[in-house]
């Protein structure tokens, strides 16, 4: 959902507001309010994070956040999942992860929605690739297609047994069936 707002709203202003249910983002001078997840959306994103951060976390590899807000190049925005490698994560003096990330993520990971456009979600995508982010990916559980965004590449489309692109960094291998598998409980 849109919700217009005075064009004199700075980024600074809106990162002052309060938090919302489902989380607002800033883009162009506008704030944008996530839909609500639902259960398929919810499962992906929970085991896309519990996979990542079993092989990388404890290795100090990397780390995946769900919904974590993201503040850079004039946007804030709370991808469904990110994943950022061990040496970018900001750390403070006390080695607690903070609540404020001012960087793009590694990897980020929008899940369509039912009634969620797809042009606003590959936007913040290719926002993330411009910053650079090295991978997207925009996972949509209803065509059970992954669509895969690489920084000077068009995007590619996965389906079925079709192994994913990973990060270099990260000791993943994936394939779509495996990924909504996850929606079956037990997997």
């Amino acid at each position: 959902m849109k919700t217009a707002i005075s064009p004199s709203l700075t980024l600074a202003e809106f990162l002052k507001l309060p938090e919302t249910q489902p989380a607002s983002e800033f883009v162009a001078g506008q704030i944008y309010q996530k839909p609500m997840p639902q259960g398929k959306h919810s499962r992906l994103q929970f085991k896309f994070c519990d996979a990542v951060n079993q092989v990388a976390e404890t290795p100090k590899i990397a780390i995946a956040f769900p919904e974590l807000r993201c503040t850079f190049g004039e946007r804030s925005i709370v991808p469904d999942a990110t994943v950022f490698s061990w040496e970018r994560v900001p750390f403070e003096a006390d080695g607690e992860v903070p609540n404020a990330f001012e960087i793009y993520p590694d990897w980020t990971i929008e899940i369509l929605s039912p009634n969620q456009r797809a042009t606003k979600v590959i936007s913040n995508i290719l926002h993330c690739l411009r910053y650079g982010t090295q991978l997207g990916w925009l996972i949509d559980p209803e065509e059970r297609l992954i669509l895969a965004f690489i920084p000077g590449q068009e995007p590619m489309e996965f389906t079925g047994g079709d192994r994913l692109p990973i990060p270099k960094f990260l000791p993943l291998d994936l394939t779509v069936d495996q990924v909504f598998g996850w929606l079956k409980a037990g997997r």
